[in-house]
């Protein structure tokens, strides 16, 4: 990093920058709802990632959305390290 850039580390991110994870669309086969699940869990920090699935529950999308594989947001994401804390958001947002 250069000298003259502040790293910022847990600055909050607003509603609606969150909420542009909903606009992210497949290039693929990949269900629309199993994508922006993804794409959140890659971009957000779990606070964040919390507060995108209470939106993205409100807009309609499917939190038991699967791959052709049969695979949900869960089964792809849990042999990852940091997978835990998401998994258990996803899983309280089911019920």
């Amino acid at each position: 990093m250069r000298k003259d850039k502040k790293q910022v580390i847990g600055e909050e991110i607003s509603e609606d920058s969150i909420k542009l994870f909903l606009a992210v669309e497949p290039a693929d086969a990949t269900p629309p709802s199993l994508h922006k699940l993804i794409k959140a869990y890659r971009g957000l920090r779990i606070d964040d990632f919390e507060r995108f699935v209470g939106f993205f529950v409100e807009a309609g999308y499917d939190l038991n959305a699967k791959d052709a594989q049969g695979n949900d947001f869960i089964a792809l994401i849990q042999d990852q390290r940091q997978a835990e804390p998401y998994i258990e958001v996803i899983k309280a947002a089911r019920g």
